[in-house]
Protein backbone atom coordinates (compact mmCIF):
# COMPACT_ATOMS: atom_id res chain seq x y z
CA UNK A 1 0.00 0.00 0.00
CA UNK A 2 1.33 3.45 -0.93
CA UNK A 3 2.28 5.67 1.94
CA UNK A 4 -0.15 8.67 2.04
CA UNK A 5 2.74 10.98 2.83
CA UNK A 6 4.41 10.06 -0.45
CA UNK A 7 1.41 11.43 -2.32
CA UNK A 8 2.00 14.90 -0.92
CA UNK A 9 4.06 17.03 -3.31
CA UNK A 10 7.52 17.68 -1.97
CA UNK A 11 7.10 21.45 -2.27
CA UNK A 12 3.89 21.42 -0.22
CA UNK A 13 5.54 19.26 2.42
CA UNK A 14 8.52 21.58 2.84
CA UNK A 15 6.46 24.77 2.68
CA UNK A 16 3.73 23.66 5.09
CA UNK A 17 5.48 24.86 8.30
CA UNK A 18 6.03 28.35 6.89
CA UNK A 19 2.47 28.45 5.55
CA UNK A 20 1.04 27.40 8.92
CA UNK A 21 3.05 30.06 10.74
CA UNK A 22 1.98 32.72 8.22
CA UNK A 23 -1.66 31.71 8.56
CA UNK A 24 -1.45 31.77 12.35
CA UNK A 25 0.11 35.26 12.32
CA UNK A 26 -1.84 36.90 9.48
CA UNK A 27 -5.28 35.27 9.53
CA UNK A 28 -6.55 36.33 12.99
CA UNK A 29 -5.94 40.10 12.52
CA UNK A 30 -7.23 39.85 8.95
CA UNK A 31 -10.46 38.25 10.15
CA UNK A 32 -10.76 40.93 12.82
CA UNK A 33 -10.39 43.67 10.18
CA UNK A 34 -13.14 42.03 8.12
CA UNK A 35 -15.25 41.77 11.28
CA UNK A 36 -14.79 45.47 12.04
CA UNK A 37 -15.54 46.48 8.45
CA UNK A 38 -19.08 45.11 8.73
CA UNK A 39 -19.76 46.84 12.04
CA UNK A 40 -18.99 43.94 14.31
CA UNK A 41 -22.08 42.23 15.73
CA UNK A 42 -24.44 44.67 13.99
CA UNK A 43 -23.37 43.32 10.57
CA UNK A 44 -23.84 46.40 8.42
CA UNK A 45 -22.25 47.32 5.10
CA UNK A 46 -22.75 51.03 5.80
CA UNK A 47 -18.98 51.56 6.05
CA UNK A 48 -18.45 50.10 2.58
CA UNK A 49 -21.22 52.18 1.00
CA UNK A 50 -19.95 55.37 2.65
CA UNK A 51 -16.37 54.68 1.63
CA UNK A 52 -17.12 53.76 -1.97
CA UNK A 53 -19.36 56.81 -2.45
CA UNK A 54 -16.75 59.12 -0.89
CA UNK A 55 -14.98 61.47 -3.27
CA UNK A 56 -11.83 61.21 -1.17
CA UNK A 57 -11.76 57.44 -1.58
CA UNK A 58 -12.40 57.61 -5.32
CA UNK A 59 -9.62 60.14 -5.86
CA UNK A 60 -7.23 58.13 -3.67
CA UNK A 61 -8.08 54.94 -5.58
CA UNK A 62 -7.27 56.67 -8.88
CA UNK A 63 -4.01 57.98 -7.43
CA UNK A 64 -3.09 54.51 -6.15
CA UNK A 65 -3.64 52.89 -9.55
CA UNK A 66 -1.83 55.74 -11.33
CA UNK A 67 1.21 55.62 -9.04
CA UNK A 68 1.38 51.83 -9.21
CA UNK A 69 1.16 51.89 -13.02
CA UNK A 70 3.74 54.64 -13.51
CA UNK A 71 6.10 53.07 -10.97
CA UNK A 72 5.80 49.77 -12.79
CA UNK A 73 6.59 51.29 -16.19
CA UNK A 74 9.56 53.35 -14.97
CA UNK A 75 10.97 50.44 -12.97
CA UNK A 76 10.66 48.12 -15.96
CA UNK A 77 12.42 50.55 -18.30
CA UNK A 78 15.32 51.21 -15.95
CA UNK A 79 15.51 47.71 -14.51
CA UNK A 80 15.51 46.04 -17.91
CA UNK A 81 18.53 48.09 -18.98
CA UNK A 82 20.38 47.12 -15.81
CA UNK A 83 19.49 43.44 -16.25
CA UNK A 84 20.57 43.51 -19.89
CA UNK A 85 23.93 45.00 -18.94
CA UNK A 86 24.43 42.40 -16.20
CA UNK A 87 23.57 39.54 -18.56
CA UNK A 88 26.38 40.59 -20.90
CA UNK A 89 29.03 40.63 -18.16
CA UNK A 90 31.37 37.79 -17.18
CA UNK A 91 30.16 35.70 -14.26
CA UNK A 92 32.60 37.15 -11.71
CA UNK A 93 31.91 40.76 -12.64
CA UNK A 94 28.17 40.07 -12.74
CA UNK A 95 28.30 38.82 -9.16
CA UNK A 96 29.94 42.04 -7.98
CA UNK A 97 27.47 44.19 -9.94
CA UNK A 98 24.54 42.22 -8.54
CA UNK A 99 25.84 43.04 -5.07
CA UNK A 100 25.73 46.74 -5.99
CA UNK A 101 22.18 46.36 -7.33
CA UNK A 102 20.95 44.65 -4.18
CA UNK A 103 22.83 46.88 -1.74
CA UNK A 104 20.17 49.67 -1.76
CA UNK A 105 17.49 46.99 -1.39
CA UNK A 106 19.03 45.94 1.93
CA UNK A 107 18.74 49.51 3.22
CA UNK A 108 15.59 50.48 5.08
CA UNK A 109 13.04 52.20 2.86
CA UNK A 110 12.56 54.75 5.63
CA UNK A 111 16.24 55.69 5.54
CA UNK A 112 16.20 55.96 1.75
CA UNK A 113 13.16 58.23 1.82
CA UNK A 114 14.86 60.61 4.24
CA UNK A 115 17.93 60.53 2.00
CA UNK A 116 15.79 61.54 -0.98
CA UNK A 117 14.37 64.48 0.96
CA UNK A 118 17.96 65.72 1.39
CA UNK A 119 18.77 65.14 -2.29
CA UNK A 120 15.53 66.49 -3.79
CA UNK A 121 14.55 69.18 -1.26
CA UNK A 122 14.30 72.85 -2.17
CA UNK A 123 17.66 73.38 -0.50
CA UNK A 124 18.86 69.90 -1.30
CA UNK A 125 21.85 68.65 -3.26
CA UNK A 126 20.28 68.95 -6.73
CA UNK A 127 18.90 72.46 -6.25
CA UNK A 128 22.11 73.60 -4.56
CA UNK A 129 24.21 72.25 -7.45
CA UNK A 130 21.96 73.93 -10.03
CA UNK A 131 22.09 77.18 -8.09
CA UNK A 132 25.89 77.06 -8.07
CA UNK A 133 26.12 76.24 -11.80
CA UNK A 134 23.58 78.86 -12.90
CA UNK A 135 24.63 81.42 -10.29
CA UNK A 136 20.98 81.91 -9.38
CA UNK A 137 18.71 80.66 -6.64
CA UNK A 138 17.01 77.48 -7.91
CA UNK A 139 14.21 75.83 -5.91
CA UNK A 140 12.71 73.17 -8.13
CA UNK A 141 9.81 71.31 -6.46
CA UNK A 142 11.28 67.80 -6.62
CA UNK A 143 9.82 66.33 -3.45
CA UNK A 144 6.43 66.20 -1.67
CA UNK A 145 4.79 65.79 -5.05
CA UNK A 146 4.24 63.12 -7.72
CA UNK A 147 7.81 63.44 -9.01
CA UNK A 148 9.39 62.72 -5.64
CA UNK A 149 6.94 59.87 -5.05
CA UNK A 150 7.82 58.21 -8.37
CA UNK A 151 11.55 58.62 -7.73
CA UNK A 152 11.23 56.89 -4.37
CA UNK A 153 8.99 54.12 -5.69
CA UNK A 154 11.23 53.46 -8.69
CA UNK A 155 14.34 53.31 -6.55
CA UNK A 156 12.63 50.80 -4.26
CA UNK A 157 11.29 48.57 -7.06
CA UNK A 158 14.20 48.37 -9.53
CA UNK A 159 15.99 45.46 -7.76
CA UNK A 160 12.75 43.48 -7.90
CA UNK A 161 12.74 43.96 -11.68
CA UNK A 162 16.39 43.11 -12.25
CA UNK A 163 16.23 39.66 -10.63
CA UNK A 164 13.48 37.98 -12.74
CA UNK A 165 14.46 39.76 -15.96
CA UNK A 166 18.10 38.77 -15.52
CA UNK A 167 17.05 35.16 -14.96
CA UNK A 168 15.11 35.22 -18.25
CA UNK A 169 18.00 36.81 -20.14
CA UNK A 170 20.53 34.29 -18.82
CA UNK A 171 18.21 31.44 -19.81
CA UNK A 172 18.38 32.43 -23.50
CA UNK A 173 20.58 30.02 -25.44
CA UNK A 174 23.58 31.81 -26.96
CA UNK A 175 23.22 29.80 -30.16
CA UNK A 176 20.02 31.73 -30.89
CA UNK A 177 22.01 34.97 -31.06
CA UNK A 178 24.65 33.39 -33.26
CA UNK A 179 22.03 31.98 -35.62
CA UNK A 180 20.36 35.37 -35.94
CA UNK A 181 23.74 37.02 -36.59
CA UNK A 182 24.63 34.45 -39.26
CA UNK A 183 21.31 35.16 -40.97
CA UNK A 184 22.35 38.79 -41.29
CA UNK A 185 20.40 40.36 -38.43
CA UNK A 186 21.87 43.55 -36.99
CA UNK A 187 22.23 44.01 -33.19
CA UNK A 188 19.14 46.23 -33.00
CA UNK A 189 17.05 43.68 -34.90
CA UNK A 190 18.37 40.84 -32.72
CA UNK A 191 17.38 42.80 -29.63
CA UNK A 192 13.80 43.42 -30.79
CA UNK A 193 13.16 40.03 -32.40
CA UNK A 194 15.12 37.71 -30.11
CA UNK A 195 16.01 39.28 -26.76
CA UNK A 196 12.73 41.03 -26.03
CA UNK A 197 10.38 38.11 -26.92
CA UNK A 198 12.45 35.50 -25.07
CA UNK A 199 12.73 37.66 -21.95
CA UNK A 200 9.01 38.43 -21.75
CA UNK A 201 8.31 35.78 -19.05
CA UNK A 202 10.64 37.58 -16.66
CA UNK A 203 9.26 40.98 -17.67
CA UNK A 204 5.68 39.79 -17.15
CA UNK A 205 6.46 38.32 -13.72
CA UNK A 206 8.34 41.46 -12.64
CA UNK A 207 5.60 43.79 -13.89
CA UNK A 208 2.78 42.07 -12.05
CA UNK A 209 4.83 41.58 -8.88
CA UNK A 210 5.93 45.20 -8.54
CA UNK A 211 2.47 46.49 -9.50
CA UNK A 212 0.90 44.46 -6.70
CA UNK A 213 3.62 45.58 -4.30
CA UNK A 214 3.08 49.22 -5.28
CA UNK A 215 -0.63 49.07 -4.49
CA UNK A 216 0.10 48.69 -0.78
CA UNK A 217 2.91 51.25 -0.54
CA UNK A 218 2.74 53.36 2.61
CA UNK A 219 6.11 54.79 3.69
CA UNK A 220 7.18 56.23 0.32
CA UNK A 221 3.97 58.19 -0.42
CA UNK A 222 3.79 59.32 3.22
CA UNK A 223 7.32 60.83 3.15
CA UNK A 224 7.89 61.79 -0.49
CA UNK A 225 4.39 62.42 -1.82
CA UNK A 226 2.21 65.48 -1.31
CA UNK A 227 -1.26 65.58 0.27
CA UNK A 228 -2.81 64.97 -3.16
CA UNK A 229 -0.55 61.98 -3.82
CA UNK A 230 -1.56 59.78 -0.89
CA UNK A 231 -2.53 56.17 -1.58
CA UNK A 232 -5.08 53.78 -0.11
CA UNK A 233 -2.76 52.58 2.63
CA UNK A 234 -2.30 56.19 3.75
CA UNK A 235 -6.08 56.65 3.72
CA UNK A 236 -6.40 53.65 6.04
CA UNK A 237 -3.95 55.32 8.42
CA UNK A 238 -5.90 58.59 8.17
CA UNK A 239 -9.22 57.00 9.19
CA UNK A 240 -7.54 54.82 11.81
CA UNK A 241 -5.40 57.34 13.69
CA UNK A 242 -6.86 60.78 12.94
CA UNK A 243 -10.57 60.34 12.27
CA UNK A 244 -10.79 57.29 14.60
CA UNK A 245 -13.38 55.73 12.30
CA UNK A 246 -12.30 52.11 12.51
CA UNK A 247 -15.15 50.60 10.44
CA UNK A 248 -14.25 52.84 7.48
CA UNK A 249 -10.53 52.16 7.93
CA UNK A 250 -11.26 48.43 7.99
CA UNK A 251 -13.49 48.69 4.93
CA UNK A 252 -10.76 50.49 2.96
CA UNK A 253 -8.28 47.84 4.09
CA UNK A 254 -10.54 45.08 2.82
CA UNK A 255 -11.06 46.88 -0.50
CA UNK A 256 -7.27 47.23 -0.85
CA UNK A 257 -6.85 43.54 -0.06
CA UNK A 258 -9.39 42.61 -2.75
CA UNK A 259 -7.63 44.90 -5.21
CA UNK A 260 -4.29 43.26 -4.48
CA UNK A 261 -5.79 39.77 -4.85
CA UNK A 262 -7.31 40.70 -8.21
CA UNK A 263 -3.95 41.77 -9.61
CA UNK A 264 -2.01 39.03 -7.79
CA UNK A 265 -4.12 36.27 -9.34
CA UNK A 266 -2.35 36.46 -12.76
CA UNK A 267 1.02 36.16 -10.99
CA UNK A 268 -0.08 33.02 -9.14
CA UNK A 269 -1.62 31.54 -12.30
CA UNK A 270 1.53 32.24 -14.33
CA UNK A 271 3.78 30.66 -11.74
CA UNK A 272 1.51 27.64 -11.52
CA UNK A 273 1.64 27.14 -15.27
CA UNK A 274 5.45 27.50 -15.23
CA UNK A 275 5.68 24.78 -12.60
Amino acid sequence: MMNPVSRIPAQALFMSPAVLIAVAVVLPPLLYVCYMSVGGTTFSIAAYSQVISSGLFQQTLITTLLVAGLSMLLSLLLGYGVALHLARQPARRRTFLMFLVLLPFWTSVLVKCFAFTIILGRNGIINSALSWVLQSKIELPLVLNMFGLLVGMTNYLIPLVVLPVLASLLAIDGTVYRAASIMGAKPARIFWTVTIPLSLPGVFAAALSIFVLSLGAFVVPALLGGPQDQMLSNLVDFYNRQVLDWPKASAIGVVLLILVCVFAAPVALWRRNKL
